[in-house]
């Protein structure tokens, strides 16, 4: 997937750590997903209006409102997030399944404990996707500025 290009809508340089508030795209980044044949993150968003988002400014790059700038997520916690994401209920299911196949359960009772363990999975994503430090790491950043403002 393409790093996200938005326009920087506000600065906060007074932060700790200083940030930026920058518009971007809600549409799928990427060719693949825009053709259909990507990874789905955006089959279920439904709503292609650009959104504000808060994205920490790299060190060194100096920026002001208006440029246009591309934004990025580290890719080691783009994998942690898709692993509490989408690991962490898979991984919740798979488990009340193999307890359900242990205990011989009848199919219905199997599928119960599987979306049971999915839901619990979920549940401790969410949790674990709160916590601040968790939040830090999973802030974009801004780490390129493409086009000056126009003045």
């Amino acid at each position: 997937m393409d790093s996200p290009r938005g326009r920087i809508l506000s600065i906060h340089a007074d932060a700790a750590p200083p940030y930026a508030v920058v518009e971007v795209a809600a549409a799928p980044g990427c060719a693949r997903c825009a053709s259909g044949k990507g990874c789905g993150a955006g089959a279920l968003a439904g709503d292609e209006r650009p959104r504000s988002v808060e994205a920490l400014i790299a060190h060194g790059l100096v920026v002001r409102e208006g440029d246009r700038v591309s934004i990025q997520l580290a890719p080691k916690n783009l994998l942690r997030a898709a692993l509490i994401v989408y690991g962490l209920p898979l991984t919740g299911a798979i488990a009340a399944s193999a307890a359900a196949y242990v205990l011989g359960a009848s199919d219905p009772a199997a599928v119960a404990m599987a979306l049971v363990g999915a839901g619990l999975g979920l549940l401790i994503g969410r949790l674990r996707l709160r916590q601040a430090r968790c939040l830090r790491d999973f802030t974009p950043t801004v780490t390129e500025r493409l086009a000056l403002a126009d003045d």
